[in-house]
């Protein structure tokens, strides 16, 4: 099970950090953030690798950086930034041995 966490409301410029904990081991799995914003698509923001290499969306690149705990089983994205066409349910997403697994979303909303 994946718990996500730490979304709310922020000024444009602001910052947030989401956390996604995992109630098992993290270790060498693949891992993701994904949005939706109303009335879109899911969209990719973020993943990393088993091999601990992570890779962004042009639109947040630069902006956020994802990393993971492995002593807490924890994934993280900290946002820096923040700007109204970020709002959106922030997904985290893993896959172990094949199977995906996704937390239930916390919700961004970015004031202008």
């Amino acid at each position: 099970q994946l718990q996500a966490s730490g979304g709310g409301l922020v000024q444009a410029g602001g910052s947030l950090r989401l956390s996604c904990a995992a109630s098992g081991t993290i270790s060498s799995t693949y891992m993701s953030w994904r949005r939706q914003a109303p009335g879109k698509q899911r969209e990719l923001v973020a993943y990393i690798t088993p091999g601990d290499d992570t890779n962004y969306a042009d639109y947040v690149k630069g902006r956020f950086t994802l990393s993971r705990d492995y002593a807490k089983n924890t994934m993280y994205l900290q946002m820096n930034s923040l700007k109204p066409e970020d709002t959106a349910v922030y997904y985290c997403n893993l896959i172990y041995a094949g199977r995906p697994y996704w937390g239930q979303g916390t919700l961004v909303t970015v004031s202008s």
